[in-house]
């Protein structure tokens, strides 16, 4: 799957490096969302930075309805800067928190 822009939502507004975002998504967090290149500030537009964090919360079916299956929070390790590179504008992640897989809540 593709990160979808209307899933991202900045909880702070704080300045680039001290921002903490939510993203739901139905994709596997493990391996679509942590994969290279998954968030890129360069295709996405995104101004993701160092030290930014992303909290991921990963859906069973529709994004806000139906069963909460998986909650990771990321850190920002690293955002590729070489616009020549290959992989110019990839957000790199890091596990920062307890991830719980299974179930963990109902909401239908």
């Amino acid at each position: 799957m593709a990160y979808t822009a209307a899933n991202l939502f900045n909880l702070t507004g704080m300045s680039p490096g001290k921002n903490t975002y939510r993203y739901d998504t139905t994709d596997e967090i493990v391996p679509d969302v942590e994969a290279a290149g998954y968030f890129n500030n360069k295709d996405d537009s995104l101004n993701l930075a160092k030290g930014d964090h992303i909290l991921v919360h990963q859906w069973a079916t529709a994004v806000g309805t139906g069963t909460l299956t998986k909650v990771v929070d990321y850190v920002v390790s690293n955002v590729i800067a070489v616009d020549a590179a290959a992989s110019a504008g990839n957000v790199n992640l890091a596990e920062s928190g307890v991830a719980n897989s299974g179930t963990i809540s109902s909401l239908a």
